[in-house]
């Protein structure tokens, strides 16, 4: 009678259950399949299972005859070898090697050939699957328990072998579980070792980082080399409000599922900032690949993806920019099905605004001839300028600048009055599905962002001066309403609209 272990797989950012169902016919020669759309690394566990199962004492797979191996539904894709200890503790069951209930347990891990146990990617989010379904224990790689342990309410069983896991499933010497880590514990001292009081002058820069860290928007600098403009980028993360548990979990899955989180950090506590080379391939940036995992701006998710020479990037892979940056998720669609990753990311874009980078620069002199600049200035479309909602002027600090004593803003004073207005914006939307200004819709402007009539007339200039797009008018008043939160005002007046507008200075394609 075929046998039955309980297993898990990973699509998008959500698991599902997997039985691996085990059937062994003793007739005949040996044949080792495994079907239910297997990918290459599952198909030769059935080596590896084989080599572990002999080296851990036990008869091997060539030895019992027919084995056949189905990973149900038959119908889902599977992917990474995470299916090694269910396949070899099926195999063990079906040929009364071992006996034990299989019942509200999960098993999940890579076997060497051994039989030790490997770590896999994935895990959290299979951890939290698994006590939303109601399991017991869950057994997971030694490596990856620190992992899993994060999630409260399920017992965690870590495994180092095959040979030990069998003896603690037949009673015979038991796996003491992982302890509980609590999450709170792991959110020490998140300072980042840049502070804006490094950065000397660029006031205006620094203002416009504090208004994209309060309401979660977009941020482009332009300026000559050497302003500042990587150095200022760098910073935000020592501004933004430190991220809640629920944010922390979302990353951690992402990271998880991309197979980069740091093996001594089972949480991600550090709000993300990514910075893709301007090399990027489209797959690198928005995800994709055969068997489609998260790209950068999914890495980037309630962080800040950082485009450092934005203008040296592929036109293409820029463009692929678009939707997510509109709706905040990237669908990668496939053959085999549509995979939906979040990215709810800050865009900071730094450019020059020439090939030599003189351009705007007063006290050198633009070696670029007028069409190089303009076709240099245009490698950025229209709609991705569009949906950047801060644009800076990054100008060359002067020598008193450089050699000034003044005591610079820090940080952790700025980082305040970001907090005080991300609390107002939780309070807003405490019964909306977002979290920020930037994310309002066309409906949530006219409920939380009345405007005067002073402001109105203010937009109806900016509109006709600068050509502005029914998109910008939007972002216009989203960026006026957290400069008001900054300043801790019920309204939006003509000075924060005044002041938004000040941070348009393109004129639209």
């Amino acid at each position: 009678m075929p046998s039955k272990v309980l297993s898990a797989t990973t699509i998008g950012l959500d698991s599902q259950s997997v039985e691996v169902e085990v059937d062994v016919l003793s007739a005949g020669m040996h044949v080792f399949t495994i079907v239910g759309l297997p990918d290459t690394a599952i198909k030769e566990s059935r080596d590896r299972v084989s080599s572990a199962v002999k080296n851990s004492g036990f008869k091997p797979p060539h030895q019992c005859g027919r084995v056949t191996v189905n990973l149900a539904p038959a119908d889902v894709p599977k992917m990474t070898p995470i299916y090694d200890i269910p396949v070899a503790l099926g195999l063990l069951i079906a040929t009364k090697q071992l006996s034990f209930d299989a019942r509200d347990k999960l098993f999940v891990g890579e076997l060497a050939l051994d039989g030790m146990v490997r770590g896999v990617g994935g895990i959290l989010p299979i951890a939290l699957f698994a006590k939303a379904s109601g399991v017991c224990e869950l057994y997971v790689p030694h490596a990856n328990a620190a992992e899993a342990s994060v999630v409260s309410g399920i017992r965690i069983i870590p495994v180092d072998t095959l040979h030990s896991l069998a003896k603690h499933l037949s009673g015979t010497k038991l796996i003491e579980p992982y302890p509980t880590t609590e999450a709170s514990e792991l959110f020490g001292d998140t300072d980042s070792l840049l502070d804006m009081a490094h950065v000397k002058g660029q006031s205006h820069a620094k203002r416009a980082l504090e208004i994209a860290a309060a309401g979660g928007h977009n941020i482009l600098f332009n300026g000559p080399p050497g302003s500042g403009k990587t150095l200022l980028a760098k910073t935000l993360p020592s501004i933004l409000p430190k991220l809640t548990l629920p944010e922390s979990l979302e990353i951690t899955k992402i990271f998880s599922i991309a197979g980069v989180l740091p093996k001594n950090k089972p949480l991600v506590v550090h709000r993300p900032f990514r910075t893709p080379h301007h090399s990027a391939s489209a797959v690198s940036l928005v995800g994709g690949g055969t068997f489609p995992c998260p790209g950068e701006i999914s890495l980037a998710h309630r962080g800040v993806l950082f485009l450092d020479e934005f203008a040296e990037f592929s036109k293409a892979v820029v463009e692929h920019l678009r939707q997510p940056l509109e709706d905040g998720v990237i669908t990668v669609s496939r053959a085999r099905g549509s995979y939906v990753f979040p990215a709810r990311f800050m865009l900071v874009a730094a450019m020059n605004p020439c090939p030599c980078g003189n351009a705007t620069d007063p006290e050198k002199v633009c070696s670029c001839p007028s069409s190089s600049v303009s076709k240099y200035q245009r490698r950025i479309s229209g709609p991705i300028l569009d949906r950047i909602d801060l644009h800076v002027e990054v100008p060359r600090l002067k020598f008193d600048a450089l050699e000034s004593k003044k005591t610079e803003e820090t940080s952790a004073e700025i980082r305040v009055r970001v907090e005080k207005a991300r609390q107002t914006q939780r309070l807003r939307f405490a019964d909306c599905p977002i979290v920020t200004n930037s994310e309002m819709s066309s409906e949530m402007l006219r409920r939380f962002c009345p405007l005067d009539k002073p402001s109105k007339a203010l937009l109806r200039n900016a509109i006709s001066t600068l050509g502005l797009s029914a998109r910008s008018y939007h972002r216009l008043i989203k960026i006026a309403r957290t400069i008001a939160d900054i300043a801790q005002s019920q309204e939006i007046t003509s000075s924060h609209v005044a002041e938004a507008i000040n941070y348009r200075f393109h004129t639209e394609v």
